[in-house]
């Protein structure tokens, strides 16, 4: 596999670890306590700079934009399925934001990222069987190392320098705040 398909696919691999708060959301608001506004709004924020601003960032702004090059077609086809669902994605994450303010509703929050977490289990599964193996098949070698070069620069600039660490640190904090019961998987 190419540096650049693992470096995407290692950060799926946290996207889907930071759903398990989903069920340890889910499970503090069913046993009647209540969800901090505050680390609502952080576990946003992460998705919107990890998930959204920094891996999407670099589908849409180099990967898609490689494959279409190497003839994959932009309006229909998996290119056009993946961005539909980042637009879906980005729709929950409104949703969830809307949850926030102007008085926190942590039902209609936990509802929209239940949404967002039932459709980017999908998306990822499709990326990561799919689209990512039709990626390594149709680009040369060259063109994958240009991409993962690519990837390094873009998350530099989006995210900065020790910030991973930092969104993986706050990630952690909220699971321990959230944990799921053991024999929770809402995804």
């Amino acid at each position: 596999m190419s540096l650049a398909i693992d470096d995407l696919m290692h950060e799926h691999d946290a996207i889907l670890a930071s759903f398990q708060l989903l069920d340890g959301m889910s499970h503090t608001l069913a046993v009647g306590k209540q969800i901090s506004a505050d680390d609502a709004a952080q576990f946003v924020a992460f998705l919107r700079e990890f998930g959204d601003k920094c891996h999407h960032g670099k589908e849409e702004g180099f990967l898609f934009p490689a494959m279409i090059e190497a003839g994959l077609p932009q309006q229909s086809g998996p290119i056009a399925v993946m961005l539909h669902d980042h637009t879906q994605g980005r729709a929950w994450m409104q949703a969830m934001e809307d949850a926030l303010a102007p008085a926190f509703n942590p039902d209609a929050f936990v509802s929209a990222l239940h949404s967002y977490v039932l459709l980017m289990c999908s998306h990822i599964a499709k990326e990561n069987n799919v689209l990512f193996p039709m990626a390594e098949n149709i680009l040369e070698a060259d063109q994958l190392q240009t991409l993962f070069d690519q990837f390094e620069a873009h998350e530099a600039q989006v995210i900065g320098a020790g910030r991973h660490e930092e969104l993986h640190a706050l990630l952690e904090q909220l699971l321990a705040r959230y944990p799921a019961p053991a024999a929770a998987h809402a995804h």
